[in-house]
């Protein structure tokens, strides 16, 4: 009896693997349908700006420089400092130039020389007009020529005090004593104590001693590309995030575009600058980097989607729009402002439509 069922039940296995295989390969063969995934047309804010890369400066930053030259003997600032207009920021020694330190010994000489001879005369000629012996004309002359002689003695003196020291005693006119010549906080201080500095003349701008600026008066100085300058007008508001602080942006205005472009880098760049807005007792330090986002045109709580979502058709836009579950029909569309990421929709769609999502052919549709 076991021998007779053994065959039956290897039978009956082997029928059923192949049903269960057929089964398999019919459900394998047997396509899913098709899930597209939808988005809904929703109520945003869509902002349209331009990106100007730069940092943060003073709108007026003033270089204090050597009026003598020398060497700085002695600064008293330093980085940080406020100071006022007519503060004294170093003392200067001054280091006499050889050739200048000549003239002035020899006109002092020469005017010495010239003194001397003209008292003589001048004492003789006194006493010839006090005998009535000259006219009083004569005497005029010759005592002019003594006074102009004195004179030319007091500034040959001056002369060689100014080319030694820097300074004529009793005048209040030192030029050796570097003073502020504005009001701020010092920026820098480029010289060291002992170095040389050189003047400010006609051939030379001379040493910078200290820099001071206004921090309370604070701009945003940067460039836009070709491509964008033609969208700025001054006046435009802008939103200025500085890199050195987190999470807080700064508000500012628009109030210079630059006439002619700067070539960098095989593209053309304008300068632009936006007055800083800042709140009382912010401080921003000098030349932070910034960028700041110029809002060329905006749109308030308007039905906007995701432009990823929008086709076109012989250069027209439009979207595929869920009308039942799955189910899909073409829309026109009619585009208004954009932000690079979001689109307004001016027309073809309300807040409850559903928005087929576009899939290239080599990714395919997928289920949500």
């Amino acid at each position: 009896m076991m021998r007779r069922l053994i065959p039956l039940l290897v039978a009956l296995l082997a029928l059923g693997a192949f049903v269960w295989t057929l089964v398999f390969l019919y459900q394998k063969s047997q396509q899913k349908p098709v899930m597209f995934e939808t988005k809904q047309a929703a109520a945003r804010d869509i902002v349209e700006k331009t990106v100007a890369a730069g940092a943060i400066v003073p709108r007026r930053e003033v270089a204090i420089k050597a009026r003598v030259s020398g060497v700085v003997e002695e600064l008293l600032v330093e980085p940080g400092h406020y100071v006022k207009a007519g503060d004294l920021l170093a003392r200067i020694k001054i280091i006499p130039n050889v050739v200048n330190l000549n003239a002035a010994e020899a006109r002092l000489s020469a005017a010495e020389i010239s003194v001397k001879n003209s008292e003589g005369e001048h004492a003789r000629i006194k006493k010839l007009f006090e005998q009535q012996l000259i006219t009083q004309s004569e005497f005029t002359r010759i005592d002019l020529d003594y006074q102009l002689a004195k004179q030319e003695l007091v500034a040959a003196r001056n002369n060689l005090q100014l080319v030694k020291e820097g300074a004529i005693r009793g005048s209040g006119k030192v030029s050796n004593l570097v003073h502020s010549t504005v009001e701020g906080m010092v920026l820098e201080v480029p010289v060291e104590v002992g170095a040389s500095v050189i003047e400010t003349n006609n051939f030379n701008e001379g040493t910078t001693i200290a820099a001071v600026a206004d921090m309370n008066d604070m701009v945003f100085e940067g460039t836009v590309d070709e491509s964008e300058v033609g969208k700025l007008e001054e006046g435009m508001p802008a939103t200025i995030s500085i890199g050195a602080i987190d999470g807080k942006r700064f508000s500012g205005e628009l109030e210079y575009i630059s006439p002619k472009g700067v070539a960098k880098d095989g593209t053309i760049e304008f300068q632009v600058r936006a007055k800083l807005l800042l709140e009382p007792g912010t401080f921003i330090r000098a030349n932070y980097s910034a960028n700041a986002d110029v809002i060329l045109d905006k749109r308030d709580r308007v039905l906007s989607i995701s432009e990823s979502l929008i086709q076109f058709d012989k250069g027209k836009p439009f979207a595929e729009v869920e009308v039942a579950p799955q189910q899909f029909e073409k829309r026109s569309l009619k585009l208004g402002l954009s932000d690079g990421i979001y689109v307004e929709v001016l027309d073809g769609l309300d807040r409850n439509s559903r928005v087929k999502v576009f899939q290239s052919a080599e990714n395919g549709a997928h289920a949500p």
